[in-house]
């Protein structure tokens, strides 16, 4: 009677506890999970840590790179809690590689009392030997200046976006605001119509 009733149910009775305990012969279905649940890693959606406005301003941004970034790991921390800034940045290039000056990553509070961080060091790109030689050819001959444009991650590293870059002049600078003011206005009177 009770394999009967355990057949009927789906279920075969355990040895250890009788007939009330149970196992399943099928696996029961899944309940779909609520759409308003937020992903667990919400945070990390968002790849940007920041980004060099000042260098659309003052340049012509004519070619990117990307590159890999040497740190320590209170630098790592840091750039997570976007202590960073990279308004006086640019790129170094000496002895065939390439190096970050003026990048401000600001120590967190709770970094180790056995290390002496220091906010503005230099650090190490990352690049295949010839884009270094691409970046050398344009930056001592042609003229262009190397800077860095953002920093962000791709695969749980910090990557930073190197721009090669021509100077603007004021009367540049003004036009590029005019355009940028017609556009808004020219939008804005779309949007009225």
């Amino acid at each position: 009677m009770i394999a009967a009733d355990a057949l009927r149910r789906n279920t075969v009775p355990c040895k250890a506890g009788g007939p009330r305990t149970a196992r399943l012969l099928y696996s029961r279905p899944r309940l779909a999970q609520p759409m308003n649940k937020p992903k667990k890693d919400a945070h990390k959606s968002d790849p940007q840590i920041t980004d060099n406005r000042r260098a659309y301003h003052d340049y012509f941004i004519e070619e990117r790179l990307d590159a890999g970034l040497v740190l320590q790991g209170w630098e790592v921390k840091s750039l997570r809690a976007g202590k960073v800034q990279l308004r006086d940045c640019y790129v170094l290039l000496k002895d065939g590689e390439a190096f970050l000056l003026g990048c401000l990553i600001t120590p967190l509070q709770t970094a180790s009392t056995h290390i002496q961080p220091d906010a503005q060091r230099t650090r190490k790109l990352l690049l295949h030997a010839s884009e270094i030689a691409h970046l050398i050819g344009a930056v001592e001959r042609k003229g262009y200046s190397a800077i860095a444009l953002s920093l962000y991650w791709k695969n749980g590293r910090a990557k930073c976006q190197i721009g090669l870059a021509k100077g603007k002049k004021q009367h540049d600078k003004r036009d590029t605001e005019k355009d940028r003011d017609w556009q808004r206005d020219k939008q804005r009177l779309l949007r009225h119509r």
